[in-house]
């Protein structure tokens, strides 16, 4: 089998993002998971639902769920009852404060470093992006199916 020597260093791009996020969950004190459902909720207004999160993050339910609810026994979220079997995950004051301190921090980083790009560049890159991520959607469907 031949790679694509771009898609390898793309995969390998993407890894060194993530191990870079992990790093500012570790300098947080935080897991990786949490690091992502307290900046999803951030991003939403301090409160959204929890299959937002599910869905923002791609993490699994089942650690979606243990983390939030290491995050109320923690006093950082607490959860309220959404429509239907929804549940909204909230920050607390405290939980308000830890972000403010360790998740909106990541906001501004990221938000500094998008403003050293073009309009241009920012767009081709979300366009490039959700085009990957589409394909990859679509042919990781048909693998499943030919399995």
């Amino acid at each position: 089998m031949v790679y694509n020597k771009l898609a390898r260093e793309y995969t390998h791009l993407h890894g060194e993002i993530n191990s870079l996020y992990h790093e500012a969950a570790v300098n947080a004190g935080i897991s990786d998971s949490v690091l992502n459902i307290l900046y999803v909720i951030c991003e939403k207004g301090d409160r959204c639902y929890q299959s937002e999160v599910f869905k923002l993050t791609g993490i699994s339910r089942q650690t979606i769920n243990s983390a939030i609810r290491k995050l109320e026994k923690d006093g950082l979220v607490y959860l309220e009852q959404g429509q239907g079997r929804n549940t909204i995950v909230c920050l607390t004051e405290k939980g308000k404060n830890f972000s403010a301190e360790k998740i909106y921090p990541l906001f501004e980083m990221e938000n500094e470093i998008w403003s050293e790009w073009t309009a241009e560049e920012q767009q081709q890159y979300v366009t490039t992006e959700r085009k990957y991520r589409d394909a990859l959607k679509k042919h990781l469907k048909n693998l499943s199916n030919d399995l």
